[in-house]
């Protein structure tokens, strides 16, 4: 199965903007049907995401099977010949008349034929999420996903591997110790994370990953290394890019925890837009032997003092943003030459 991300830079409110950005980056690629199985687009990615309140979202909440974000994912599914995961506010509609909608930060994966296959609402809100989403039922697992038998897929969004709204202990690690029970062996997380670092360096190092956030999210999968269990591929597809304040970390990466040890197969730059595809069969063709599984000491020493990551702190410079601030427009990522016109 050959998975692929797809990391760009959505405005907060700007829909149609956004969808045909996604397709312009999709376009550089050439690729054709089935030239990838599953294609993984990030958190609320095309309504943005850093919305304040319930009235400010209302007007970009879909039901599941009739809006705008629906639309492409089948459309795409369609043409590419390939199931499509992304995210997007959900709008539950009432039971009856005396019942208000519910909303949820969601993701739907849809097939070639339009069918959503599988639905997942985050279940550990983000503060942001807190001011108009309801958290979901828990964790998604399926056997056998969409069909694909032997594929056991557990499924996050962003959040969901930190503790329980940092309130819980840190080494609970909730979402890892799911995959771990469940015995997953793809792990697809969408995703709209922040980093903590100043624009003007988010900027300055945009050729290059934010490896201190990769290093943040191996740790909450701390859980996986020590079972030294069967492999389990971890997609991680984020977005990059600001919306006010809010600067997303990029750094969408592919990497396989098997035996104790991890390799990071594919990972994208902070701030560029494009898409990142790895080839599930050959990466589980390849013997351990053949590979170096050993953590680097920078990444180990990163890893070591995630606990006490800004991640983990209220942010309160955004939480006190204006919607409006939100809504401001910034200057565009490159989209750089450096990234591939395919990958293998």
């Amino acid at each position: 199965m050959k998975i692929a991300t797809l990391q760009f830079w959505p405005r907060v409110g700007q829909v149609e903007k956004n969808i045909q950005r996604a397709n312009c980056v999709l376009e550089r690629y050439g690729w054709g049907s089935s030239a990838i199985d599953w294609l993984i687009l990030p958190e609320m990615a095309f309504s943005g995401y850093n919305f304040p309140s319930l009235e400010a979202i209302l007007s970009y909440a879909e039901r599941p099977r009739s809006g705008p974000t629906y639309n492409w994912a089948s459309s795409q599914a369609c043409r590419l010949n390939c199931l499509v995961t992304v995210g997007y506010p959900e709008m539950e509609p009432p039971e009856n008349e005396s019942t208000p909608p519910r909303y949820f930060n969601s993701t739907m994966t849809v097939d070639p034929s339009g069918t959503i296959v599988a639905t997942y609402r985050k279940s550990f809100l983000y503060y942001t999420d807190e001011t108009w989403a309801q958290e979901g039922s828990g964790f998604f697992f399926a056997d056998d996903f969409a069909g694909h038998a032997g594929l056991s897929v557990a499924h996050g969004i962003c959040m969901d591997i930190n503790p329980y709204r940092f309130e819980r202990p840190w080494t609970d690690y909730e979402f890892a110790t799911h995959v771990l029970e469940k015995k997953a062996n793809v792990v697809v997380l969408s995703m709209a994370w922040l980093t903590n670092h100043h624009p003007s360096c988010v900027w300055r190092g945009r050729k290059k990953p934010e490896l201190d956030t990769v290093s943040y999210w191996i740790e909450r999968f701390r859980p996986l290394i020590a079972a030294k269990n069967e492999p389990v591929t971890v997609v991680f597809a984020n977005r990059c890019g600001q919306e006010g304040k809010a600067v997303y970390a990029g750094s969408s990466c592919v990497m396989r925890i098997a035996n104790g040890g991890i390799m990071i197969y594919k990972i994208a730059p902070k701030l560029q837009e494009g898409c990142i595809m790895v080839d599930l069969d050959k990466l589980c063709s390849c013997s351990d032997e053949s590979h170096e599984h050993e953590i680097p000491e920078s990444i180990l020493q990163l890893i070591e003092g995630a606990e006490d990551h800004p991640m983990t702190q209220c942010p309160e410079n955004l939480l006190g943003m204006s919607y409006e601030n939100a809504m401001g427009e910034s200057d565009d990522p490159l989209l750089d030459d450096s990234w591939p016109s395919s990958e293998t």
